[in-house]
């Protein structure tokens, strides 16, 4: 449901199977912690209990796993309440991490080759080469351009494409070593005038959501693998 709407903070459900504490339903407003971005959590409200979960995935399915006991069964009809709070952050932090990896991409050729979104922070690594003075420079003036960007309050789209049709967009993917999934239709996240990424995550609607991009840290993680951490 995220895909089509990120700003569902709660929905009703079924329950379509149970795996032990995972529970699978019809339809889902979890982020299941794909692509970097840490997983949901929350509750599942059910019969008068609730009950504490975290998204996860299973194969196809994206899981539910509940804390403790349950007594959730087929054909259950529930009501899913996401920690919102944790959750918009990631959001604003993973459009942020868009504009920033399209930004060291335009400006230096640089591919991320690892990562991760937490409400509090978001990591990535690239690949940049030169001595850290110069990767820093290069790591401020990006967070610098991404803040002037996201100031401008450009709406964020959000739509599909064939797959053969969006692989022709250059730089529809900015992981070095990762190719978007083999399936006949990619969600496509476009932040006009910025960027353009196949995607399949949660992202703030306008980019002046997200606040002032800072600096955490920054490390050398290796030749062609410089780590920036920073939060919003």
């Amino acid at each position: 449901m995220y895909q089509e709407d990120s700003y569902i903070k709660e929905f009703e459900a079924t329950v379509l199977d149970v795996i032990g504490d995972k529970v699978v339903l019809d339809r889902t407003a979890f982020h299941d912690g794909e692509g970097g971005v840490q997983a949901d959590t929350g509750y599942l409200e059910a019969a008068g209990a609730r009950y504490r979960v975290k998204a996860g995935r299973e194969g196809d399915e994206v899981v539910h796993v509940v804390e403790g006991q349950h007594s959730l069964k087929p054909g259950d009809v529930v009501k899913g309440v996401l920690d919102w709070e944790p959750r918009y952050r990631k959001m604003r932090l993973h459009t942020a991490a868009h504009m920033l990896s399209a930004v060291l991409y335009r400006k230096h050729n640089a591919l991320i080759t690892g990562g991760e979104i937490t409400p509090e922070y978001a990591r990535d690594d690239f690949s940049i080469e030169g001595d850290m003075n110069t990767v820093r420079r290069a790591f401020e003036e990006a967070v610098a351009e991404v803040n002037e960007l996201a100031a401008r309050g450009i709406e964020v789209k959000v739509y599909w494409l064939p797959r053969e049709e969006a692989l022709k967009i250059p730089g529809i993917t900015k992981l070095a070593e990762r190719a978007p999934p083999n399936i006949p239709v990619l969600r496509i996240v476009e932040i006009p005038g910025v960027d353009v990424q196949a995607d399949g995550g949660p992202h703030v609607r306008n980019t002046a959501e997200i606040g002032q991009v800072k600096i955490l840290k920054i490390e050398n993680r290796g030749r062609n693998k410089k780590r920036i951490y920073y939060t919003v």
